[in-house]
């Protein structure tokens, strides 16, 4: 999968996980500042994330998300060579 497929992709699960309008959400927008995601609200993404693609993110890994654009990257690093 692209990074720009997995953007449609991580932008569809946030939508519909926290009600935003997909419309407003770039690479740039920040979980916490932006979307008001909390901590227990991260918690749910990483199990959603998990549950989709059978890959767990490493807890030091999410500790560093901030953004959109974060939450790509990560998931890219997790897909096989």
């Amino acid at each position: 999968m692209s990074k720009e497929e997995m953007f449609v992709w991580v932008v569809d699960l946030l939508a519909e996980m926290f009600e935003l309008e997909k419309s407003t959400l770039t690479l740039e927008s920040n979980l916490y500042a932006d979307l008001d995601i909390d901590s227990i609200d991260a918690v749910d993404l990483a199990v959603r994330l998990k549950q989709m693609t059978g890959l767990r993110l490493q807890p030091e890994v999410f500790k560093q998300i901030r953004t959109i654009g974060d939450v790509i990257d990560a998931l890219a690093n997790l897909q096989p060579e």
